[in-house]
């Protein structure tokens, strides 16, 4: 049990809380998270959204269109530029990227997603869950 766990951005201006287990911690290797993360994925931490409380600043906000039609968005640090949460269109879930969290180390990724945008120098575990996009909706 790691719940209730906590991060923010690098200057500490932007905080959160989070009040459950995540529902999965997956690495993301679509082209956006690519860009917003500087490097070959994000490690994505998904939560409930009813979960997620944001403690502390106003990050700033950018909308991308995800593979829905609909606006993504991505919540960073206007000061220090950390990338700390992302905002999937559904509103039922809230994924907070991994390098924003206090401690980070419990962490156990569970696969791939947007393999095929991988870059070809990206490691993927052969182990791990893959998908080429986003994994299909269980119900």
């Amino acid at each position: 049990m790691v719940a209730p766990f906590s991060g923010g951005c690098a200057c500490k201006a932007v905080r959160y809380e989070v009040s459950a287990e995540p529902i999965a911690v997956m690495d993301c290797h679509c082209r956006d998270c690519q860009y917003a993360s500087g490097g070959a994925c994000t490690t994505a931490v998904v939560v409930p959204a009813g979960a997620f409380k944001l403690t502390k600043g106003k990050p700033k906000r950018y909308g991308s269109k995800g593979d829905t039609g609909n606006d993504v968005f991505r919540n960073f640090c206007d000061n220090c530029g950390s990338p700390v949460f992302s905002e999937p269109p559904n509103g039922a879930i809230m994924v907070v990227k991994a390098g924003s969290l206090d401690d980070p180390s419990w962490l156990k990724i569970g696969g791939a997603l947007y393999t095929s945008s991988a870059q070809p120098w990206a490691h993927i575990d052969p182990n791990k869950m893959q998908f080429e996009k986003m994994p299909p909706r269980a119900g």
